[in-house]
């Protein structure tokens, strides 16, 4: 077995199995996780609301009562979504932490991570209401990437992937609205899978986020855990507004089956000019050559509507006004106008912009994202019901991670545009998209790459990333 530090590096289904063998109480796996965030979590900032007693506490309920296939397991909770009653719920906004709002009750989401015998350490950073794609809130500060502490995380589950890449624990809670889970996962050198839409389940406050694009899931080290985590927390909740296509079977099943030979497009932002850094284009290039070396059919393909002009403003549409109704729960809540000191300018403008949007407007708009994703999803679909592609390799930003303040401020934010070219597009057609750990520049920072199945198709995901995983394996952690 090794020490406790040795498990640690282990994924999520391995410490489980260890638990489940009597090799490891689960009291101790927490324990060694508790004492790893005390040594790492200071110089990486990703926990920000710890309950390490109280995860210590329901470990000692794990060794007396064994359940769940990850039973006894230490995990990180995302501070946006995923309520757990009674703790913290900021959201990254200097407004709620000021009052020291805590969650009325349990999420179907926690809930289920509890079933699956998960315990929770603590809460991790976010961008402030998820917004954007780097992880440094005014209210908590900079998360910092393990594999260098002078770059970004991504965002906005940069803390959970901190915590991941960092050691601590083997799975954090993320959601992604735009890329955040796949950017994080891509900088901190992890797996980050999102599901299709209506995969997980946002009961019981939410029916959908952000027009049905926002999706919850996790970042790992590994693909069978990807899968695992995922099995543990999919299925419709009553009111949901979505379903996904139930699985053939557990997705962890997918694991290790042969995908068969598949046609692959790649878009790999060469065709963007100078806009897509080298190091991203080589981490398609590579893995484009680890595909056709397993057989499968590569070639220079994407939906033509990926390249649309009017699909940002479109999308910033809607998050400006789902900000400005998020704005309009924040100010009940606090029973007065939201000021400067609450909310950081950005989201205090895209709430300015929102309120401006009548719901004509609104509506206008998403019966044009319907009819363009359509045009998407017929390149994986024909209409006249030929085999189309199978799946979609991108980069998942434009660049390697980049240095902390970059992306914050106000000429921060105007550059996250410029970098978020590959991953909003499949929050909109609700397609299932992985980020695989495949690259790393000279200087050692990972870069991921972007698999796009379609609709519902996690399946096909898991087989292909496994096989990736298999040909070329990944550090578990970033080196201390």
């Amino acid at each position: 077995m090794g020490t406790l530090d040795d498990v640690l590096e282990l994924d999520a289904t391995g410490q489980a199995e260890l638990v489940r063998s009597g090799e490891v109480s689960a009291s101790e796996l927490v324990a060694a996780s508790v004492a790893a965030a005390h040594e790492r979590n200071g110089a990486i900032n990703a926990i920000i609301h710890p309950r390490y007693e109280a995860a210590l506490a329901e470990a000692a309920q794990v060794d007396h009562a064994h359940g769940g296939p990850f039973a006894g397991v230490p995990m990180v909770v995302k501070d946006l979504g995923c309520l757990m009653a009674g703790e913290p719920a900021h959201g990254g906004t200097r407004a709620l932490k000021n009052i020291d709002y805590r969650a009325p009750h349990d999420s179907a989401l926690y809930r289920r991570f509890r079933r699956a015998g998960f315990v929770a350490i603590g809460r991790t950073n976010t961008p402030e209401w998820g917004s954007t794609i780097t992880t440094e809130p005014i209210a908590y500060g900079p998360s910092r990437n393990p594999w260098s502490l002078d770059h970004s995380t991504g965002g906005s589950s940069g803390g959970s992937a901190a915590a991941v890449a960092a050691g601590i624990v083997a799975v954090g809670h993320a959601n992604d609205g735009g890329g955040s889970i796949r950017v994080p996962a891509s900088e901190c050198g992890l797996v980050g899978l999102k599901p299709t839409r209506g995969r997980v389940s946002l009961a019981p406050d939410t029916g959908e986020g952000w027009a049905g694009y926002t999706i919850d899931g996790v970042v790992t080290r590994s693909v069978r855990d990807a899968a695992g985590v995922l099995d543990t927390i999919a299925g419709y909740e009553p009111g949901d507004p979505y379903m996904a296509p139930p699985f053939g079977r557990h997705l962890r099943d997918e694991v290790g089956v042969p995908p068969g030979r598949l046609r692959i497009g790649v878009l790999s932002g060469a065709e963007l000019g100078g806009a897509v850094d080298a190091e991203c284009i080589a981490a398609v290039d590579r893995t484009v050559a680890l595909l056709q070396a397993a057989g499968h059919h590569v070639e220079a393909s994407a939906p033509a509507a990926l390249i649309d002009p009017g699909f940002s403003q479109r999308f910033v549409t809607v998050l400006a006004a789902s900000t400005a109704f998020d704005l309009r729960q924040l100010e009940t809540l606090l029973g007065r106008a939201a000021t400067a000191d609450d909310l950081e300018s950005d989201n205090l403008a895209y709430g300015h912009i929102g309120n401006k949007v009548s719901a004509v407007d609104y509506l206008e708009c998403l019966h044009a994202q319907h009819a363009w994703c359509r045009e998407i999803l017929s390149w994986w679909h024909p209409a006249d019901g030929s085999h189309g592609f199978d799946l979609l390799l991108t980069p998942v930003i434009a660049t390697p991670p980049p240095p902390i303040g970059y992306l914050s401020g106000s000429e921060g934010g105007a550059r996250v545009g410029e970098l978020l070219l590959f991953t909003a597009q499949f929050n909109v057609t609700g397609q299932p998209a992985i980020s695989l750990p495949l690259h790393r520049t000279a200087g050692g920072l990972p870069v991921g790459v972007q698999l796009v199945a379609g609709y519902g198709r996690e399946d096909v995901l898991v087989r292909v990333a496994a096989q990736l995983e298999a040909a070329a394996p990944w550090p578990a952690t970033a080196p201390r």
